[in-house]
């Protein structure tokens, strides 16, 4: 499960590195995407980042799973939630910049990585 995680954790950072790239050709226009304080302009930049930064849990999980004795009650679904919270948060960032309602679904992201925090500290503590 955890070279799962490590998978997606590295392949976020290079969608990372990539949706960075691509709206960072535009970003020299002062009124790209309404401008630097937008809303708009804010999500694309939350969506790149994010990338990052759940990859970057994703393999901190995959570290903790096989460099330590933590032992999840249901390793599967910490695994899963916080794959598909690496998907769904950049996911809801950048249609969020497209259509402002999709805001609404943000609570699932963090739902997921909700989810793998609570297993993965139940883990740590109970052991």
């Amino acid at each position: 499960m955890a070279q799962w995680n490590m998978a997606a954790g590295w392949t976020g950072m290079i969608f990372g590195l990539l949706s960075g790239a691509v709206i960072g050709l535009f970003f020299h226009q002062e009124s790209f995407a309404g401008g630097y304080a937008s809303f708009r302009r804010r999500m694309m930049r939350l969506g790149h980042v994010s990338f990052f930064g759940l990859g970057i849990i994703n393999v901190i999980f995959s570290l903790t799973l096989t460099t330590t004795s933590v032992v999840l009650s249901y390793p599967t679904v910490a695994s899963t939630s916080l794959i598909a919270a690496a998907v769904l948060m950049p996911a809801v960032c950048f249609l969020t910049a497209w259509k402002k309602s999709f805001r609404h679904i943000f609570a699932l992201p963090v739902a997921c990585v909700a989810i793998t925090l609570i297993l993965l500290l139940k883990g740590i503590v109970q052991p």
